[in-house]
């Protein structure tokens, strides 16, 4: 251990619920709450707050789109690390407002380490937040809320990042993520060769014992415990979303909450008096991004940037998934705990968990910041058990971006250093993948599928499917025909043929 090995020394959180939104906070003033739980957390006071020279803001929500649709009309924060910064009393040299994508927590915290390593940066906060159940509460009932804020002072702002969907996957339905996690979910059931009702009962006890974690959560935001009965089955409250999820088995972010983690070297640490036994060590680390659009990707029923670059933090820790004690696994649908899963080698029921918040359906899902809640959950942990691990996996876009990261209160060994992901990213990128057309004719099959729906009642169909004679990859909808709907949600069409054409830049696909 040497004195520029980075650590985490505090973690805070923050839920506000039931508050009218006039009385409740905006975005930023969650993101200074959870910071100010961070500051007292390190247990050398207020003071801490002037001696951060870095503060990362995790993208929210309305910023993460260029779509108006997204944004509400209630004003934002311009420069939001200075908003934070001015609310704890900090005063960074560097401010920076991150890029989009539920991976980014993990990915600044990997960032930060080698920057802490390197003496480039010193105290570093990194928090998040949302407020979209206040924005919600107030446009229902048309209240208004003043959320504009002008911070002077520099701001490196990340922008939106990747690119996750083509224009024409878009117009199609791709590119919306509960229609998106679905296509996923269908192709991990034909990989399997289960039925629609024994894959809906499986995904029902998968996600049980993610509620009961929820439900014992104080900083829960939905926290009820259902048995997988209840969450497999389609009623008038659990209304289907986009087949095969009920409402029940999708992320929730309609929530008030915040997370922060503050990191330094142990140098600085033991300069500020900070106790050891509140370090924590990362010990590993990774980052890779599918093939980013998916209509590029290898199939979906894997995750070869979740496998590789989980691969590489194991390997940089020196340790395997069965030395880990504690586990986050990125949840906002049951394809993303499947997937990672199968890829780390985990059983869906392992004894261990597979929460440490109880998950983006039932914790709740703060935007970009989820992962943020699960590091701030495991430092306690760790803490507790020193020489215990911990394994948290996050997840931006649709499957597109995954960061891994492997924690203990136990030190780690000599330098620190982490491989860049550009060393390794070209092993995805030159995966072999189907050809695509945006213009597919004639006899096709279905690759997987979805069906949309508003209220229950089902609306659109969306394929992803190959042209039977060149095997060409294609996105589609169906016809508007609700019997055809009904069929495919209680009827396996994995596999299906049916003739595709199409038309002024649509395609539709007809089953046979």
């Amino acid at each position: 251990m040497e004195d520029s090995t980075p650590i985490l020394i505090a973690a805070g959180q923050f839920t506000e619920k039931n508050i009218a939104p006039s009385l409740a906070l905006s975005p930023m003033g969650i993101a200074a709450e959870a910071a100010k739980a961070a500051i007292a957390d390190s247990g050398i006071g207020e003071n801490l707050a002037e001696l951060i020279d870095t503060i990362v803001v995790i993208r929210i929500f309305p910023d993460s789109t260029n779509r108006p649709r997204m944004r509400n009309p209630f004003g934002r924060a311009e420069n939001p690390p200075r908003a934070v910064a001015r609310r704890i009393g900090a005063n960074p040299s560097t401010a920076i407002y991150g890029n989009v994508g539920g991976n980014t927590p993990q990915k600044y915290i990997n960032e930060m380490a080698e920057r802490i390593s390197s003496g480039d940066v010193g105290v570093v906060l990194i928090t998040g937040s949302e407020a979209i159940k206040t924005a919600q509460n107030a446009l229902r009932n048309n209240i208004d809320l003043n959320w504009q804020e002008e911070d002077k002072g520099s701001q490196e702002d990340r922008g939106l990042g990747e690119k996750l969907f083509t224009p024409h996957e878009f117009a199609h339905g791709l590119g919306v993520p509960i229609q998106t996690y679905p296509l996923f979910e269908n192709a991990i059931r034909g990989n399997k060769g289960s039925s629609i009702k024994e894959h809906m009962l499986n995904m029902g006890k998968l996600f049980a014992p993610f509620t009961e974690v929820a439900a014992s959560n104080t900083f829960s935001y939905y926290g009820t415990q259902r048995s997988a009965e209840e969450l497999a089955t389609v009623t008038a409250e659990n209304r289907c979303i986009c087949f095969p999820y009920p409402k029940w088995m999708n992320a929730m972010d309609g929530v008030n909450q915040g997370a922060a983690v503050i990191m330094t070297s142990v140098g600085k640490a033991k300069a500020l008096g900070i106790d050891p036994a509140k370090w924590v060590f990362l010990h590993g680390c990774g980052e890779a991004n599918e093939k980013i659009m998916m209509s590029e990707r290898v199939n979906y029923y894997s995750s070869p940037a979740m496998r590789v670059n989980a691969a590489k933090a194991f390997e940089m820790a020196g340790k395997s998934i069965d030395d880990m004690k504690y586990i986050d696994i990125y949840s906002c649908f049951p394809s993303a705990v499947e997937i990672a899963c199968d890829e780390l080698g985990l059983n869906y029921d392992d004894p261990r968990g597979l929460t440490l918040t109880g998950g983006l359906p039932f914790f709740g899902g703060p935007g970009n910041n989820y992962s943020m809640h699960a590091i701030a959950s495991l430092l306690p942990k760790l803490r507790e058990n020193p020489l215990s691990f911990g394994l948290i996996t996050a997840n931006g876009g649709y499957l597109s971006k995954h960061a891994t990261g492997i924690y203990s209160a136990t030190p780690t060994i000599g330098r620190w250093q982490r491989e860049p992901a550009a060393g390794y990213q070209h092993e995805i990128d030159q995966m072999e993948s189907p050809g695509f057309t945006e213009t597919p004719q004639g006899l096709s099959r279905i690759e997987t599928y979805t069906v949309c729906c508003k209220k229950g009642v089902p609306y659109r169909g969306i394929i992803i499917g190959k042209v039977c004679d060149s095997s060409q990859r294609f996105v589609a909808n169906t016809p508007d025909d609700s019997a055809l709907l009904e069929s495919m949600m209680e009827q396996e069409y994995l596999g299906k043929q049916g003739q595709v054409t199409s038309s002024e830049g649509m395609n539709t696909f007809t089953p046979l």
